[in-house]
């Protein structure tokens, strides 16, 4: 997503103060007025609350399955989370029950946070597994280059707005300490349930709950967008203004940067490496090798100036870092200084292609 350097906030809903979503700064005064005047005239597209979320239209498509005690602070975690559950109607307390699962709290990133989560591993086990294909995110990152205009949305709660099969409800009950509940809504494990319906939606790029707009030409972008929304309403598929990010020439998307001029490693990958000490132990060496990973479409010939690191890994060699791998990460850092840019392929243009292969797998090759 751009920067808010990038971006401003708009009212969508004047009933709703805090209901606002981004558009792109750079945007003419005339494109200003008009993509304002359409997201306010479309404002019920946006979910302020989970209150707001009606639910897909289970005739459309729902999600079915396929076939411990607590410290008092926690218990209060536990219980403000199911309160808000129970608000949004995402939950509704059952009896009666065949399938039952504990309750467990996993730490957030930010310092005292707590996530509530629901065991399921038992379940899991007894369904067999939704073999949905997910889109291939190459693919999906290289048609979204060399577009004017670009507009990120996101599903307000994606899969809590696929309502669980009337059947399937309570085998996702779970206790806590002053009741029992169950599921009204896809839990997290729907994504590929999510997918089957988004995948119906064909004016924009979707990955699970990443929606992307384009507009070759600045002119179609809104009549784009309405294109988007009149598929999007029927299903009754919220967007999250928060989230939303509307008529920006780059952004980003599935972890690149996606401009008009082609697609970019994002400025955040790349200073992870350039700020990264030499590595000395296995673990830090494992750390580079899986930051270079993340950008090695960006690399040239990525193989043979990441092999160093991947000798240190191999058992049996005492001195993991080496000189050669010192030259090579150093390499890599002033490499990285100036990466390429990626573009689309230009239909008649000669490709070449590099191809690595080791030592170890030519002799296998010859025996």
């Amino acid at each position: 997503m751009e920067t808010e350097e990038d971006v401003e906030l708009i009212p969508l809903d004047p009933d709703q103060p805090d209901k606002k979503a981004r558009i792109g700064s750079h945007l003419s005064p005339y494109e200003k007025v008009e993509l304002t005047i359409f997201l306010q005239n479309n404002k019920d597209m946006f979910a302020g609350s989970p209150s707001d979320m009606l639910g897909i239209d289970s005739n459309i498509i729902c999600h079915q399955l396929h076939r411990r005690n607590f410290a008092p602070e926690r218990v209060a975690i536990i219980e403000a989370e199911i309160d808000k559950l129970l608000a949004a109607s995402f939950i509704e307390e059952v009896s009666y029950l065949e399938w039952l699962a504990n309750v467990v709290l996993v730490a957030k990133q930010e310092k005292g946070k707590w996530r509530v989560c629901v065991n399921y591993t038992d379940l899991n086990k007894a369904c067999p597994k939704d073999n949905f294909p997910l889109s291939r995110i190459d693919q999906l990152v290289d048609s979204t280059s060399g577009n004017q205009l670009l507009s990120f949305m996101d599903a307000y709660f994606d899969y809590n707005q696929i309502l669980m099969h009337e059947d399937d409800k309570e085998k996702t009950s779970f206790i806590i300490e002053r009741g029992t509940y169950c599921y009204k809504v896809g839990l997290k494990n729907a994504g590929a349930t999510y997918q089957g319906l988004v995948n119906k939606i064909k004016a924009m790029e979707v990955y699970m709950d990443d929606m992307l707009v384009k507009a070759p030409k600045r002119e179609d972008h809104i009549k784009n967008i309405a294109e988007a929304f009149s598929l999007l309403g029927p299903y009754h598929m919220k967007l999250n203004p928060s989230k939303c990010t509307f008529g920006v020439s780059s952004g980003r998307f599935l972890g690149y940067l996606v401009t008009q001029r082609g697609i970019e490693a994002h400025p955040r990958q790349i200073k992870a490496i350039l700020e990264m000490k030499s590595p000395s132990t296995v673990k830090e060496i494992q750390s580079l090798t899986g930051r270079a990973a993340t950008l090695n479409r960006f690399i040239s010939r990525s193989t043979d100036k990441c092999r160093p690191f991947f000798k240190a890994l191999k058992k049996g060699q005492k001195d993991k870092w080496d000189e050669e791998c010192e030259v090579a990460f150093q390499n890599l850092k002033t490499y990285l200084t100036s990466p390429p840019l990626l573009s689309k392929p230009v239909p008649g243009e000669d490709l070449f292609v590099y191809l690595a292969v080791s030592n170890s797998a030519i002799n296998l090759a010859l025996i």
